[in-house]
């Protein structure tokens, strides 16, 4: 009996036209209104955008580059080229000029699907070095309606379906007889790696590879036709692809895209998704932003907050030790789902959440705890963009704070004998693309693949992820400690945005922090403390007293060797333009390291301040330098 996911993407998309061609596919928001495409309508879409982009000259192992934020066209495009037997690769929209040119120029693409003018200015800025380059389409008119014609290869997204049309008069006839041609383990998907090392590396990964972990991540995490899930994290990361596509195609529920980014909570609340999938970034924030919140409120509901809360921590805790929660217990905690909790889910768009999981970096216990706590049923998953995503996920009755769950279905995992993760599965990728060397390096020849992560299994079989292997810090007395796990810890605070924790081969920890400025603003406005910009923000007296506050908090849960000793707060964000970030925002040590060697080097002296000069990066490719006087805080003595 063939398996579920030996089959591909486009013939999916085919399949759920057939069987279900008047329910909606996709929903996107434009001027205010839900805006409906059906499953009939969706195949006709990326049919007339095949037919179109055939008629350019593009077929069997051409690569289609896509950048902007989530659109229908994104999905249409993607399933076109993969129809016919080509590969689709996302990049960031907020990617740099010369990390997409970097992309291009190793792939030799032919054809671009750019959102905007924005993406399109990017593009031009450097296409006289692509000789490859021959179409950019667009599918957002604005500003560039006028210089069609004008720019060589430039053409409108309609314009190319409108072209499809012309060269086919039954697109979608022609589109399912391409489709009949594809075979499961034919690649269709270039992802971007994270790249905290260097330049990102071009994963490919086949429909069987995507395909086959939807499947089995749906036997742990259930999706159904009549579910909505909302899309709003960029469609080029791993994860989205994960569950805007594959699992969408699979199991032919709808995907609904928000207006703009920043209408993207109050779009999801209209929505009321089952289910959504996060990177730890995203849960952080709508915690701090909870906490935040409750500063500014009423005197009762902050009243009722801070009584309430911490019922639903008690409740959870006797659930995560294994026990039954007492009769009392429970009916304190009814009282507080129906007078806190029901209210609070509803305010995040939570109203109808069956399953909320997080995955791409470590979830901070804290974290992970408050949302358990409001009744949001949150699991850690674990995997890599190599692996399409995933390998391991808390099964339902069986979550916990340490560990990430235990491997999917025709999931293997073991620990290598220096104490790396290593997973094996119908999901694993073919390589990645141009990169032998690498490949090798990462995928060795009986199929395991290396993750780079060190880990262990507990005495339930459950997955724990220590760090990266290469960064697991040791003090210089010989205490072992990950410097992720202390970070998460750290931003726990609402008023803290990103930190880095140091140490290696040090007496002691130390940390570089950067503050959430729109909630330490709050904060600062309602105490009467005047600021101008970040930096000055950052410098004040008063915030320092507030994050040593939080830190000494921090502190008071670790053991005594790995507490922060010093710390001070950076003049700025980190950002993934000054390359301090990934675009999935892991921090890149090397480049912090190296960026702010000064002051990392201050934090393990005497000295309490350090003027410290940087340079900062526009997404224009502009540059300007920074500098200033950072404070260095003691929080011995």
């Amino acid at each position: 009996m063939a398996r579920p996911y030996e089959t591909t993407l486009p013939r999916l998309l085919v399949r759920q036209a057939e069987e279900r061609p008047e329910k909606p596919a996709l929903r996107e928001k434009q001027w205010g209104v839900w805006q409906t495409v059906t499953w009939r309508g969706n195949l006709r879409n990326a049919a007339e955008f095949a037919c179109g982009l055939g008629a350019l000259g593009l077929g069997r192992g051409d690569i289609v580059i896509l950048i902007g934020a989530n659109r229908p066209e994104w999905l249409w495009a993607e399933l076109a080229i993969q129809g016919l037997g080509g590969m689709a690769l996302g990049l960031y929209q907020d990617s740099p000029a010369e990390e997409i040119e970097y992309v291009f120029d190793l792939t030799e693409c032919r054809l671009v699907v750019a959102e905007d003018q924005e993406q399109v200015d990017k593009i031009l800025s450097f296409r006289d070095r692509l000789p490859n380059l021959r179409h950019i389409v667009y599918h957002d008119s604005k500003g560039l309606a006028a210089c069609e014609g004008e720019v060589d290869g430039l053409v409108e997204f309609k314009a190319v379906r409108r072209l499809g049309r012309e060269k086919r008069q039954e697109p979608v006839k022609w589109f399912r007889e391409r489709v009949r041609e594809l075979r499961p383990g034919d690649p269709c998907l270039i992802a971007t790696t994270s790249g905290t090392t260097g330049r990102p590396k071009l994963a490919v990964l086949s429909h069987r590879n995507l395909l086959s972990m939807a499947h089995n991540l749906g036997r742990h995490d259930p999706k159904r036709a009549e579910d909505e899930f909302v899309s709003f994290l960029p469609l080029a990361w791993m994860g989205e692809q994960m569950m805007a596509v594959a699992s969408a195609l699979l199991f032919g529920f709808c995907v609904n895209f928000p207006e703009e980014p920043d209408t993207a909570s109050a779009d999801s609340r209209e929505i009321g998704p089952h289910f959504i999938f996060s990177p730890p970034r995203v849960y952080e924030s709508i915690a701090a932003k909870v906490q935040g919140d409750i500063m500014e409120t009423t005197p009762l509901k902050r009243f009722l907050y801070h009584r309430l809360l911490p019922v639903g921590y008690a409740y959870v805790d006797a659930l995560f030790a294994g026990k039954k929660p007492s009769a009392w217990l429970r009916c304190k905690y009814f009282l507080a789902e129906q007078g806190l909790f029901r209210a609070l889910r509803d305010r995040l768009g939570f109203s109808r959440l069956r399953s909320a999981t997080t995955g791409g970096a470590a979830l901070g216990p804290d974290v992970f705890r408050f949302f358990h706590a409001l009744g949001v049923n949150l699991k850690q998953i674990y995997g890599q963009t190599e692996i399409a995503g995933i390998s391991c996920i808390h099964k339902e009755g069986e979550v916990d704070f340490t560990s990430v769950g235990a491997p999917i279905p025709e999931t293997e995992v073991r620990i290598s004998d220096e104490g790396e993760i290593l997973s094996r599965s119908p999901a694993v990728f073919l390589g990645y693309y141009r990169n032998d060397e690498a490949t090798r390096e990462t995928l060795a020849d009986d199929g395991w693949l290396r993750s780079g992560d060190a880990g262990y299994f507990d005495d339930n079989g459950r997955l724990v992820v220590i760090d990266r292997l290469k960064d697991v810090m040791r003090l210089k007395g010989g205490e072992r400690f990950s410097p992720q796990f202390l970070e998460n810890k750290v931003k726990f605070s609402p008023f803290l945005r990103e930190s880095v924790v140091l140490g290696d081969g040090r007496d002691f920890v130390a940390a570089i922090l950067c503050i959430d400025m729109a909630i330490v603003g709050h904060w600062a406005e309602s105490r009467m403390i005047p600021y101008t910009t970040y930096q000055d923000l950052a410098a004040k007296d008063e915030v320092y007293a507030l994050v040593r506050g939080e830190v000494a908090r921090t502190n008071a849960t670790l053991p005594e060797g790995t507490r922060i000793r010093r710390f001070c707060l950076l003049y700025k964000e980190l950002d993934p333009d000054d390359g301090e970030l990934t675009r999935t925002r892991k921090v890149r040590r090397a480049v912090v390291g190296e960026r702010y060697g000064d002051l990392v080097e201050a934090l393990y002296t005497d000295v309490c301040a350090l003027n410290l000069r940087t340079e900062i990066v526009y997404q224009d490719g502009r540059t300007r330098e920074m500098c200033g006087n950072i404070r260095i805080e003691d929080m011995e003595g």
